[in-house]
């Protein structure tokens, strides 16, 4: 169903499983979506999609490609890129374009730092959690931390998935999915999953009607 009033989004890594998946269903809103990535060979611009070549790490291109735009959307890795930088290291610079131009972050996150019960660990400190996967995300637990520390006039929601979330698994679309705030949500046999376009659905809703102010929000099945 489309809003009434389409907003402009500008989304960092919209040629990625998350990103590519959250532009869908913005445009189907609506919405006009501006797409950024290193690479934008694989956008295809019209019906509301205009691409950009850019990086998070370009302080000057963060400000001026969401002048006017109403959210600034991160859907890029947390772990370190080949330069080395982090998406931690473009937090500050997030920041003061979202405090310069009015707009509202929103990244996609990882479900490592979801603790496992209320008075349990996050999933990223138990035992099990493979060691292959800890560097991405440990990472994007940093960045969680200093969304936190920025200053209170920047709004912001993060957006942890399900702990089985990717392209390895991309699920079906049912248009359902459950939210938490800390703890990991499993269903009655223990899994913990959301598909890629049900995990864009609740990140749409979150930008359309705001629920979380600087929070993160967890979805799953």
């Amino acid at each position: 169903m489309k809003q009434e009033v389409a907003m402009r989004l500008v989304l960092f890594g919209a040629t990625g499983f998350a990103g590519s998946r959250i532009a869908k269903e913005a445009l189907s809103r609506g919405h006009e979506v501006v797409g950024v990535a290193r690479d934008v060979s694989p956008l295809t611009e019209g019906e509301g999609l205009s691409a950009r070549a850019g990086t998070i790490h370009d302080e000057a291109f963060v400000l001026e490609v969401t002048r006017g735009a109403d959210a600034l959307l991160i859907a890029t890795p947390g772990r370190p890129q080949e330069d080395g930088r982090k998406l931690l290291d473009a937090v500050p610079a997030l920041a003061a374009a979202a405090r310069a131009n009015g707009v509202r972050i929103g990244i996609v996150g990882g479900a490592a730092s979801l603790k496992v019960s209320a008075d349990g660990p996050r999933l990223l400190d138990t035992p099990e959690f493979p060691e292959a996967y800890k560097v991405e995300a440990g990472s994007h637990a940093e960045v969680l931390d200093a969304l936190r520390e920025v200053p209170e006039d920047v709004d912001w929601f993060y957006v942890s998935p399900a702990a089985v979330f990717g392209a390895h698994a991309p699920g079906e679309r049912t248009g359902k999915y459950r939210t938490t705030d800390e703890v990991l949500l499993t269903d009655t046999m223990g899994d913990s999953a959301i598909g890629g376009e049900d995990y864009a659905i609740a990140f749409v809703d979150e930008i359309e009607a705001p629920a979380h102010r600087r929070a993160r929000f967890g979805v799953a099945y």
